[in-house]
């Protein structure tokens, strides 16, 4: 029927009010949805007729009915009560409702509804008859269900009759079936001897590599197109041949491990919106949106797959199918942790890297060394490459909950990665980028008031371009890092002050010092107090080694040359401490401290030199000088150089180049403070000495130091020594190779004048009684040493 309706012009449609509107749309999609009804129920109705055509042949109702109430009553016959003693009235109730057709009676096979049946006066012996008859011998021929036809008549279903074999042949098949089951299961495995299980097993293992490498290259060669291939190479992780078993999983392992590596993007996939989902995009969008969630997908079912493999062992757990030993766990164990490491180091950026820190970070206090070293080295790793901080700041958050749920009964080396954070050298360094004051665009109104049209344009354009190029540079601003880089500080602080507070016994504490010697300068001004008072108990104490003890006065140092400045401290107490000891080093001992020593002479008296006074500096410079001679070449190159610096740095150093003594008193050497030694009446007379020592850079400090360290002419050292600190003098003359550093010149023997006859010097007769008594047999004679005590007259 054509549509009378007329289209409303633009006019009535304003007018129209917005009631009346989502009306209009509500009946529209009410009209949609009954129409779509509507197909549906045609639809369920060519079904159900398709089926009704392909139906079972009908039962008769009675025959139906009959057998089912004998197998009925043969089923219950044994838990029924017996009729005697059941009432009159409930037998006849239950013969009544026997006799009736009801559910359990009525043939299930047929898809017709029930009201079909129980029509009135329908009449069952007609319908009975009406079902075509069929000779018994007659096989059943079995039919194809084609679609069926629809016409005016109705539905015509279509059917094509099934090819059978004759039963002849088909029995000779199964003769010939059985026959060679009954053949097969009668041979015996064959029992193969060691060299051909060996090269069984070679074979299957090359077989299974070749696999890897095809999908490999497969997936790397076209990532798009075969991500695919992925999920059938991470199923070779559940290898069942325990032959090759253990060696294929950890070839698959690490192949996988190598492939995210190469085909990860350089950004984090993120999970689409409802709304991106539901809008049509390209068909290069949407085959990257899938390769990308297929990537997410498998790479995450790799770390399940590592993090499970690593569980099982940690819990001594088997699989069912007991395919992997115990032992070959514990190698399958190790290459995981390997693969995590790598995935740790390698994708900072990509998905699932938060999860990767979870699983290593108490790996790091693992029982097993090996396990221990690989994830502390991947950590070191991460937190020398991370300029930024956003791996840092969650592996550090990790670290500190770890530290603190164990109650600080973890490995030393698991604080000792602390060390390698990069924060020291971001917060020092500053670009010249950041230095110089940035650029501020103009405003319109500046524009137009001190620029042309033309220069406004060029203007325009400049802007536009210097904001591209700062786009594409996505260098992070200074603001971001220093935020990141405080909040890290603030947990490692956390960290580090609760141990000083709750856990100064724990074995951590020499990484505590130690990081607390590092970061220093870097604490709050309002801590500054509290935390000189706890470290000049630690020493107080005497609990601490003295590398331990080194460290604590390396901070307090630290702590007071960086914001401490401002602060009217005298860590006096520091001072006399680290005098006290200095003799505690030797040549015999370890030579590692030497460094750690160089380090808090360089920060107490270079960075404070305004500070010390001149006796502490010259109580200083003697007992250093002595100790010169105690220590390694290197030590004494070391210590040498810090000389030089104190004798360059403070006036009136040159006292001690001279025999005469200066005011009132003797030299204490044996007292143990700084101040009150007098070491003004001393010389040092130690830098005679070591003029005459072994290694050739020693006797050129010495040299230099006895003429008043001069910094030019005959009496100065080269550019090579003057110029470079103590602590860098002391690794470069470093003895750890066990050679000499610089090697010693060979020195050439003086060639000797050699004689023919050797006899030439001694007399004819002497020659003569020599070759007599060579000649003679000795008779060896027992020695009495008791003869002369024997022959005294006080026997």
């Amino acid at each position: 029927r054509k549509n009378t309706k007329r289209v409303p012009s633009f006019r009535k449609l304003l007018r129209t009010s917005k009631i009346k509107l989502d009306n209009k749309l509500k009946n529209k999609q009410y009209k949609q949805q009954s129409a779509a009804k509507k197909y549906r129920k045609e639809q369920k109705k060519l079904r159900e007729a398709v089926r009704d055509a392909i139906s079972r042949k009908p039962f008769p109702l009675e025959e139906c009915k009959k057998k089912q109430v004998a197998e009925k009553w043969e089923e219950e016959e044994e838990d029924a009560l017996p009729l005697d003693m059941m009432d009159e009235d409930d037998l006849k109730l239950m013969e009544d409702l026997a006799q009736k057709a009801s559910f359990l009676t009525r043939d299930l096979s047929s898809d017709e509804p029930v009201h079909i049946r129980k029509r009135k006066h329908e009449n069952v012996i007609d319908k009975y008859e009406k079902v075509p008859r069929r000779m018994q011998t007659e096989p059943e021929k079995e039919l194809i269900h084609l679609l069926p036809i629809k016409d005016k008549g109705g539905i015509i279903p279509q059917t094509m009759e099934k090819p059978v074999l004759s039963v002849a042949q088909d029995e000779e098949d199964d003769t010939e079936e059985v026959e060679e089951a009954e053949d097969f299961s009668e041979e015996p495995l064959p029992v193969l001897t060691p060299e051909e299980m060996a090269a069984q097993r070679r074979q299957k293992l090359q077989e299974r590599k070749m696999h890897i490498a095809a999908l490999a290259s497969a997936i790397l060669s076209e990532p798009d197109n075969n991500i695919k291939k992925l999920k059938e190479l991470r199923a070779m992780l559940m290898e069942q041949d325990p032959n090759v078993a253990v060696i294929v999983r950890k070839l698959v392992m690490v192949s996988l491990m190598e492939i995210f590596k190469d085909i990860v993007p350089s950004y984090k996939i993120r999970p689409l919106t409802e709304a991106e989902k539901a809008t049509k995009v390209k068909k290069e969008t949407q085959k990257l949106r899938e390769f990308e969630e297929g990537l997410v997908s498998q790479y995450k079912f790799y770390l399940e797959n590592l993090e499970q493999t690593i569980k099982d062992w940690k819990q001594r757990k088997l699989k069912k199918s007991n395919v992997i030993s115990l032992k070959a766990y514990k190698g399958l164990a190790e290459i995981a942790v390997k693969c995590l490491c790598e995935l740790l180091v390698a994708l900072p950026h990509f998905n699932f890297h938060n999860n990767i820190i979870v699983l290593i970070v108490p790996l790091m206090n693992d029982a097993s060394k090996t396990i221990s070293e690989l994830c502390c080295e991947a950590v070191k790793k991460l937190f020398k490459q991370d300029k930024l901080g956003y791996a840092s700041l969650g592996v550090v958050k990790v670290i500190s909950g770890l530290v603190k749920g164990r109650n600080y009964n973890v490995r030393p080396e698991v604080l000792k990665v602390f060390l390698h954070l990069r924060i020291k050298e971001v917060e020092l360094q500053k670009d010249s980028e950041d230095i110089a004051p940035k650029k501020k665009f103009m405003t319109y109104k500046e524009k137009r008031k001190n620029l042309s049209r033309m220069q406004r344009k060029w203007r325009k354009a400049e802007e536009k371009l210097e904001r591209e190029l700062l786009e594409a540079e996505a260098s992070e601003s200074k603001e971001k890092k220093l935020k990141l880089h405080t909040e890290t500080l603030n947990i490692v602080f956390v960290t580090y002050f609760r141990i000083l507070k709750k856990a100064q016994k724990s074995p951590l504490l020499p990484a505590v010092l130690e990081g607390l010697a590092k970061f220093a300068h870097l604490i709050n001004v309002e801590f500054f107090d509290d935390l000189l008072i706890v470290l000049h108990s630690l020493i107080a104490s005497g609990d601490l080694s003295y590398r331990e003890s080194l460290h604590c006065i390396l901070s307090a140092f630290h702590i007071l040359s960086g914001q401490g400045d401002v602060l009217n401290i005298d860590p006096m107490k520091f001072y006399t401490h680290l005098y006290k000891t200095l003799f505690s080093l030797h040549a015999g001992g370890t030579n590692d401290d030497i460094g750690i020593v160089l380090q808090c002479l360089d920060v107490m008296f270079a960075k404070r030199r305004k500070q010390v006074s001149q006796q502490r500096a010259l109580a200083f410079l003697k007992r250093l000088s002595t100790l010169a001679l105690h220590v390694l070449p290197n030590s004494s190159v070391g210590l040498l150089a810090t000389n030089r610096v104190l004798m360059q740095t403070f006036p009136k150093m040159d006292l001690l180049l001279d025999n005469d003594s200066q005011g009132s008193g003797v030299y204490l050497p044996e007292l143990d403070e700084p101040e009150h030694c007098n070491a003004q009446n001393t010389a040092l007379w130690e830098l005679h000495l070591l003029q005459r020592h072994y290694h050739p850079t020693v006797q050129k400090f010495a040299a230099h130091l006895i003429v008043g360290a001069p910094t030019e002419g005959s009496g100065a050292l080269s550019l090579d020594l003057s110029q470079r600190p103590a602590a860098e003098l002391f690794e470069a003359y470093s003895m750890r190779g066990m050679t000499f550093n610089p090697p010693v010149a060979s020195v050439t023997p003086r060639k000797k004048d050699t004689f023919s006859q050797l006899d030439s010097f001694i007399d004819e007769e002497l020659n003569k009684q020599l070759q007599q008594h060579i000649s003679e047999t000795v008779v060896h004679k027992p020695l009495d040493f008791a003869k002369h005590l024997k022959e005294s007259p006080l026997s």
